[in-house]
């Protein structure tokens, strides 16, 4: 068993849920769904391959919000590519400045395949929709006999250096997919288990996930979260 980790961190990211007709939403973490597309795109797998797709919807998956972002919303204007006419009205809602790191827990052959597609990626890939690209590489590292858990909890924190320097969290909020069996009264359930991506018919299917936190690990440059105190400054002069 081995993990993939990813830093899915950009200007804006939107990962829709339960979006319809005119209102594009938001969940306030990425999707399983998403990131599998994520995944499937820089492997070159079509969307009507079902078969392929399969393995990639098996793994086990999780989100550990670094950085939640803010909600922001957007007015979106289209017109009809053959006639012109103007097209509804609609509301796009995104994240801005927010920075996730999701994993995925399987078969190790599986995801080095997938480790190495992100590094030279069939399809580029997006944070939710084609107009919000990632900020820099999508890959954080492949952990070979680990679990998810230990990942999520020893993984640097990944927030941005201006994020770190305003905001002392002691936790981080972890989304995290139960394992077979484990299901239990404190899972919700969601329904982005990602079954067909035909653009004719996508197919969700539910999953339980269980919300918990993880201590906030030292950042990636190794600095460490410390509250502001103003009287520091006195203490280090009578010192």
């Amino acid at each position: 068993m081995s993990v993939l980790s990813l830093r899915l961190a950009g200007p804006l990211q939107s990962w829709g849920a339960s979006s319809r007709f005119t209102r594009r939403t938001t969940e306030s973490a990425p999707t399983k769904s998403a990131v599998v597309g994520l995944l499937a795109a820089a492997a070159g797998i079509q969307r009507g391959d079902d078969r392929a797709l399969a393995p990639l919807a098996a793994l086990r998956f999780a989100v550990r919000i670094d950085q939640p972002g803010t909600r922001i919303r957007d007015f979106h204007t289209a017109h009809h590519p053959v006639t012109g006419t103007s097209m509804p009205l609609s509301e796009r809602f995104y994240l801005a400045d927010a920075v996730f790191v999701a994993a995925l827990e399987g078969d190790h052959a599986l995801l080095a395949s997938l480790h190495a597609a992100l590094r030279n990626p069939v399809y580029p890939p997006f944070l939710g929709r084609r107009s919000c690209p990632p900020a820099g590489p999508v890959e954080l590292a492949l952990h070979e006999h680990a679990r998810l858990d230990d990942v999520l909890v020893s993984l640097p924190w990944q927030a941005s250096a201006w994020y770190r320097r305003r905001h002392v969290p002691q936790t981080l909020t972890v989304l995290c997919e139960t394992a077979p069996g484990e299901a239990g009264k404190d899972a919700d359930t969601v329904r982005d288990q990602p079954v067909s991506f035909d653009a004719a018919y996508r197919r969700h299917g539910l999953r339980p996930v269980a919300t918990t936190t993880v201590p906030t690990p030292l950042a990636a440059d190794g600095s460490q979260t410390s509250v502001h105190d103003p009287f520091d400054v006195f203490e280090e002069e009578s010192a």
